[in-house]
């Protein structure tokens, strides 16, 4: 039985991994539609003020508040302030001016080795050297996928700092979601996010006067699909995962979202797939399956006992990135 409902875990946690990429993706493809026409932040004030309303109200039918200290809910809304809303703003600004979607995918690529570098010294982890070799792989793939994109737009080399804007606020929230001791549930973790962008955006929005929505269905199209992909599917699948499989593999499923809206971009938009993007994309899977291969299997260290009879893995301060 055990094996079973282990088997059951693995295939829940491959699926929630695929679902993960896919709706994370589309949060670089929508925008390139949808910003067109419209202001990149009219979607976004649309995208999160209705469905703050929402998880607002589903919070207060559930209780799923009920308990919660403000210490906690303060932690989360520093972390929504930086993973949410700093996030969303740089990506939508980097789609806004023109830069190819598959290079602004560049900064989920980039993250996992700046986080690999400061898992020790911020959080005190270990990432193992199959892990480091992984993630090497997987680097050399995204520059591969994106260098084919690299240039293919007109927007100005300045902007090109929108997307390390991006990177930065991601690892500062997921940094501070792995440290804390907060432990409130995904709901109300993405209801208390969402809310602190929604205000900041609700005013921001007003102050450039950008907060009147065109009437067209492709629009309102735009705001429920980001809302319900992007947000509340890619965000959540985000912070789950950070819990099921830790915080080294969570980054390595990172390189596959550059190849992903690559290929969706291609399809979609027309942007350059060549054979070096294909070569790019086979890399990053490679990468990605050496982190989680070596996130799996146990050091030497952590199987021998050590003389005072403890199983060394049964010590907090001897834990490896592998779960929270």
């Amino acid at each position: 039985m055990s094996k079973q409902i282990g088997v059951l875990r693995a295939v829940g946690t491959v699926a929630a991994s695929a679902a993960f990429v896919v709706t994370w993706s589309s949060g670089f493809i929508i925008p390139a539609f949808a910003t067109v026409d419209v202001s990149a932040l009219t979607l976004l004030v649309w995208r999160f003020v209705p469905l703050a309303v929402v998880l607002l109200a589903v919070v207060l039918i559930t209780g799923a508040g009920r308990g919660v200290s403000g210490r906690d809910l303060r932690a989360q809304a520093s972390i929504g302030l930086f993973a949410q809303f700093g996030y969303c703003v740089a990506v939508y600004g980097s789609v806004a001016v023109g830069i190819a979607t598959g290079t602004v995918a560049l900064i989920d690529a980039v993250q996992p080795l700046v986080v690999a570098v400061l898992v020790g010294p911020v959080l005190g982890l270990r990432v193992r050297g199959s892990q480091w070799v992984g993630l090497g792989v997987g680097a050399v793939g995204v520059l591969l996928v994106v260098r084919s994109q690299f240039g293919s737009s007109a927007a100005p080399l300045v902007a090109y700092l929108l997307p390390a804007v991006a990177m930065v606020c991601l690892i500062v929230g997921t940094l501070q979601q792995r440290k804390s001791s907060v432990e409130t549930g995904v709901l109300l973790t993405l209801t208390v996010h969402v809310t602190v962008t929604a205000v900041l955006l609700l005013v921001i929005a007003a102050v450039a006067g950008a907060l009147t929505p065109p009437s067209s269905a492709s629009f309102w199209l735009a705001v429920v699909l980001t809302a319900m992909f992007p947000t509340l599917a890619a965000y959540g699948l985000y912070w789950w995962l950070l819990r099921r499989v830790g915080i080294t593999a969570l980054q390595a499923l990172l390189f596959l979202i550059a190849p992903a809206t690559s290929l969706a971009g291609g399809m979609l938009l027309g942007e350059p797939l060549t054979l070096v993007t294909v070569i790019g994309f086979v890399l990053c899977g490679i990468g990605v399956a050496v982190v989680l291969i070596g996130d799996s299997r146990p050091d030497d260290d952590d199987r021998k006992p050590r003389p005072d009879g403890v199983h060394p893995r049964s010590r907090p301060e001897h834990r490896t990135v592998e779960a929270w």
